[in-house]
This record gives C-alpha cells, sequence and structure tokens, in this order.
C-alpha cells in the first residue's frame, strides 16, 4: 500500500456517494475508510462476506470496495445469500490480475480492480471511473439511527425531532460514529476524521463531552465511553 490519507486533497473526489469498504485487515480497512471519508464519500465497513450481505441489504451502497482475501468471498461471488434488489459497483484488490469470474453476482457489469501493493491515487481513480456513469451519489441523504437523523444535504441533525445546534466539528464526529454505530473509535481515529491531524486527548474529550450533552438532552444515551479504547455510538445493551 502506497500513500495516505492527507494525498487525497489534490486527487479524484467523490460527491457523497456512499461506498462499503470489505476487508478484514484492520490496518487496510482503516485507510481505505478514512482516505476515502476524507475524499468525499460516505463509507461503511465489512469484515467478511457474511458481513457484506448484512451491509447490502440494510442500506443502498453506491459501490463496494473488496479485497480479494475476504474470508467468505467465493460464497458471495457464488451468491449465496445475497438477496438484494440492486447491485453496486465493486472494485476489487488482488493480488494478481483475477478479475474474471469473480464476483459474478454482486458487480453485474461495473467492475475493475487494483493489484497489490495497491496505490491511494490508483483507487481512488478507479473508484471515480466506476461511479462516473452511475447517476451520481444514491438518493438518500440521511442517516438514521434509532430516532437520531443527520441530513448530510442540510448539514443538520436531529434527534426525536427536534434539532441539534451542533457546531461543523460536532457534526463529523456525530456522523463518523454513526456511519460506525456500534462500533469503539479510538481518540486517535477520530481525531484524524474531525480535524485531519491528531491532536491531544483533552480535546477529544472536550469534544465529545459538549457533543454528549446536546444529544443527550433529547432522549437516552447513545453516545458511550469504552474507557482505555475509545468511544461508540449505539444502544447501551446494559441501560435501562
Amino acid at each position: 500500500m502506497h500513500g495516505t490519507p492527507s494525498d487525497t486533497r489534490s486527487l479524484a473526489r467523490g460527491a457523497g456517494q456512499r461506498l462499503l469498504v470489505a476487508a478484514d485487515d484492520p490496518e487496510t480497512s482503516e485507510l481505505l475508510a478514512t482516505t476515502l471519508e476524507l475524499a468525499g464519500y460516505r463509507v461503511g465497513t465489512a469484515g467478511a462476506g457474511a458481513e457484506v450481505v448484512v451491509r447490502l441489504a440494510e442500506r443502498r451502497f453506491d459501490l463496494v470496495v473488496i479485497d480479494a482475501e475476504l474470508p467468505g468471498l467465493h460464497g458471495l461471488a457464488r451468491g449465496h445469500g445475497l438477496a438484494v434488489p440492486y447491485r453496486p459497483a465493486v472494485l476489487l484488490l488482488a493480488a494478481h490480475d483475477a478479475l474474471a469470474g469473480l464476483l459474478p453476482e454482486l458487480g453485474s457489469g461495473e467492475r475493475d480492480y487494483v493489484t497489490r501493493p495497491f496505490r491511494i491515487a490508483e483507487v481512488l481513480a478507479r473508484i471515480h471511473v466506476l461511479l462516473r456513469d452511475r447517476g451520481g451519489p444514491a438518493r438518500e441523504s440521511a442517516l438514521r439511527y434509532a430516532d437520531l437523523l443527520l441530513d448530510d444535504a442540510a448539514c443538520q441533525a436531529r434527534r426525536a425531532g427536534r434539532p441539534l445546534d451542533l457546531t461543523p466539528a460536532e457534526y463529523r464526529l456525530l456522523r463518523h460514529l454513526l456511519v460506525h454505530a456500534r462500533k469503539v473509535l479510538s481518540k486517535e481515529q477520530i481525531s484524524r476524521h474531525v480535524w485531519g491531524e491528531h491532536r491531544g486527548d483533552n480535546a477529544i474529550e472536550q469534544l465529545v463531552s459538549r457533543l454528549r450533552r446536546k444529544l443527550h438532552q433529547e432522549g437516552p444515551a447513545l453516545l458511550h465511553t469504552r474507557r482505555g479504547f475509545g468511544y461508540w455510538l449505539g444502544r447501551d445493551p446494559g441501560g435501562a
């Protein structure tokens, strides 16, 4: 792999299209997810073929970036358990030129691949080409979890129907947590997404504290701390 998230400033950029990154290697998944978010895409992640099926059924994605070494990939390529009414474009990360015959069900026509070690610039360029003729991003511009709604078109967050008065940094933090709902994000992950650089723990704690106060005024707690690890958004199974 070559390139870093900061390299995206002068490269091909997205317009809010929704992408799914499917890779079981945490380093690869984190690099791609962070890079693509900074490049203007909305990103979800999956770590196995079965999880890809679940995520595609839960939400419409414009494109899937999928690692050829993903567990369960071959079953997915044969269409096992794949019951979604659409087929996203597919960009395969492969160790060799072996795209033909792979993922015939997941990618019906709009497919491409990059070989390892891949370059960030090439990944962004291939994604841009795959999405160029698909009519832009999916029509749904809102992200939801329970009674929490984020409207990306208006950059507005609502809880139980009431608007939350968020700063841009608070909105970016809430959106990042919502995209990765139920997943613990470290302070460094949050810092690099919100500000594009690593900042001290105190800056993250203050930002989370401000967001938590505004978010929890309108309903039960959704933003939680996993001490020693980071923060996550979702319903607390141990709560009332």
